[in-house]
């Protein structure tokens, strides 16, 4: 355990931007021992995802380029010296990635190709690093695909088949006829093309790859970012069965500092290039020293507690630049009322309080036994039968209330949100929304409706108009709806304070979306979707893409316009410790149907169903108790 399989010193990388140069990694140095996992933690643009392009060499030149430092590899602990990666001829290098040094990317759809199929795509792996026959690496990778769990083993697949052969009216089927149906299971996996598998199975098929010619150095970078809370968790399960069986190193790249307590043996946080803080995950969690960390820390939701509101990292330093141009971090002091602001927690007499004052109000929104489905059409385009997104669902939204919507990928959430707004068109039931019926409305009612009805996407690159600026982005609504004042100078005026009121400087109005980063965007979004004065605002998954801090940000921004303009929100997530932050109650969703319905606290803590329970243990609990559970663990396993 105590043995380096990778050593990188001083390493620097820079990009070439248009007249500038930018210090993507700043004289970088850290260690991954063999057979444990290093956490490299930071937010977006920190140079967590450019350090392991580099320890990959692909980092792309121009306008990339590697400046200085040395990245010393030693694959087997069977031979005598290390490598420098960064010196090593490009044919050398060629056979180490991939072979010895292999990496699971942040997008899995992206990383896959979608004209061939996911087993073309793993048996080609295979082939380009061991000298075997199409046949053998087709087996190989039936293999490793059930060592990920995306195929049963053997044994439990023949046991499936002789179940099933049996149920379908084989009274009693040979072996060989067995073994012959779990054969063409195993077939018809590898002949799925990548569209046709969920996420986290295509996450198994990239891990798969990663693993097939059995690597020194695993390099995860993101992996869990775009997965369900459930799916996440047998990810990271599955990271460190393979871990401690193979005996490899992984170095795991997050933003999330909840997930690098439940894999991580030691941590390196990283801000603007530089590590600031490094050492075992139970210190750095026990004892932060850097104020960067110790705001990363602070910034996430903890459904344990009903905060006031989220720290951020803005609260815990300052970045101030020196005579010479540098940036330097200074810890930033807090007064006693800022500390009490940001440890305040809502009482739960004060929370019990607040639910009685909502449910004694006439519903903002009622849906009664709403019912969405999808035809799926013959090959001549007939409807054979309907997939049903949305199936008898029914609640009810009081006026100020946050009403949470929680499920995995595929329940029903952003469908059940797109038919309240009159996007997807519903089969049967009733949406009343302030007496109207919302599925009956007339389209010119409908366009008076929908003043008071808004949604804010998940992707806020994709919600705006790159051709346009954000000024005119935020103003296109008051045009539409002819509001907003008279004259283009009181619409002007309305948009430099939403733009001020969601924390962007009104000046920066005439530029374009790619200008701001993902949080300013949303935000941009946010202000967009105030423009109109609405009553109801639909959050969808608003704040999934955002780093822990920005996220933090925007879930207090949330909160605070929701007490300015008495806003009503439907706010949906897969992230249950988000929705619990911002909820008065949640709704659990699951195949098109609720779970459950209730207090927030409720839900959390006392679960009914065993989906909530199941989506409650799966949320990462960053927890020092936890964090020493996993210790002994491992400590157990290596001895």
């Amino acid at each position: 355990m105590s043995d380096t399989i990778l050593d990188v010193h001083n390493l620097q990388v820079q990009f070439q931007i248009d007249d500038r140069i930018s210090k993507a990694v700043d004289g970088v140095s850290f260690q991954v021992q063999r057979g444990q996992t290093l956490g490299i933690v930071g937010e977006s643009g920190s140079g967590k995802s450019v350090t392991s392009l580099a320890v990959m060499g692909l980092i792309p030149n121009p306008p990339g380029k590697i400046t200085g430092g040395e990245i010393w590899f030693k694959p087997t602990q069977d031979e005598t010296e290390p490598v420098n990666l960064l010196t090593i001829p490009r044919d050398q290098m060629q056979r180490y990635r991939g072979g010895r040094v292999s990496m699971i990317f942040q997008e899995p759809m992206s990383s896959l190709n979608p004209v061939y199929t996911c087993g073309y795509q793993l048996v080609e792996a295979i082939r380009l690093h061991q000298d075997i026959s199409p046949a053998e690496a087709r087996r190989k990778a039936m293999g490793l695909l059930q060592e990920v769990k995306l195929l049963p083993s053997d044994e439990q697949l023949q046991r499936t088949c002789l179940e099933d052969m049996q149920k379908s009216g084989m009274a009693q089927p040979s072996e060989r006829e067995v073994m012959q149906e779990a054969n063409q299971r195993k077939q018809a996996i590898l002949d799925r093309y990548p569209h046709e598998l969920s996420g986290g199975q295509i996450q198994r098929v990239m891990i798969a790859m990663a693993i097939s010619c059995n690597p020194s150095l695993l390099i995860a970078d993101e992996p869990t970012t775009a997965l369900d809370v459930t799916v996440q968790a047998t990810i990271l399960d599955l990271l460190r069965e393979l871990r401690d069986r193979r005996g490899m190193a992984i170095m795991f790249i997050t933003h999330d500092l909840g997930i690098i307590a439940e894999i991580a043996d030691t941590v390196a946080v990283m801000y603007q290039g530089k590590i600031v803080e490094s050492g075992p995950v139970l210190n750095i969690f026990s004892k932060p020293q850097h104020p960067y960390t110790k705001g990363l820390l602070a910034c996430r939701p903890r459904p344990e507690r009903r905060m006031r509101f989220l720290p951020t990292v803005a609260d815990f330093m300052d970045v101030v630049e020196t005579p010479t141009g540098e940036k330097q971090i200074q810890p930033k002091s807090m007064t006693q009322d800022q500390i009490a602001h940001f440890t305040a927690e809502v009482s739960a007499e004060e929370t019990a309080q607040r639910l009685v004052t909502l449910g004694q109000q006439t519903p903002l929104l009622k849906v009664e036994n709403l019912q969405v489905g999808f035809p799926i059409r013959s090959v001549f385009g007939a409807t054979k039968r309907y997939t049903m997104a949305v199936n008898g669902v029914s609640f009810e939204v009081y006026p100020g209330e946050t009403l949470g919507l929680v499920g995995e990928s595929g329940c029903g959430k952003t469908t059940l949100s797109r038919t309240l707004l009159r996007l997807v068109k519903s089969m049967s039931g009733k949406m009343i929304f302030e007496n109207q019926d919302i599925a009956q409305l007339k389209p010119k009612d409908l366009r008076q409706l929908r003043r008071d009805m808004q949604i804010i996407f998940q992707d806020p690159f994709s919600s705006l108009d790159p051709r346009i600026s954000i000024g005119d982005a935020v103003m296109e609504p008051l045009v539409i709806h002819g509001v907003g004042g008279k004259s283009g100078r009181d619409r002007k005026e309305r948009v430099s304070y939403l733009l001020d009121r969601v924390g962007l400087n009104p000046a920066w109005s005439k530029r374009y979306p790619h200008e701001f980063s993902g949080g300013q965007r949303q935000r941009i979004c946010i202000a967009r979707a105030l423009a109109l004065n609405p009553k109801f605002i639909i959050c969808d998954e608003s704040v999934s893409a955002l780093d822990v801090s920005v996220q933090a940000q925007v879930l207090n921004l949330l909160k605070e316009l929701q007490q300015e303009f008495k806003l009503t929100y439907i706010f949906i997530s897969h992230d249950l410790s988000v929705v619990k932050f911002m909820s008065d109650r949640i709704m659990v969703m699951n195949r098109g149907k609720i779970e459950e319905l209730g207090p927030a606290d409720r839900i959390y803590n006392q679960p009914q169903q065993p989906y909530t329970r199941q989506l409650i243990s799966a949320i990462p609990k960053g927890n020092l108790q936890t964090i020493r559970d996993r210790q002994l663990q491992r400590g157990a396993a290596v001895n």
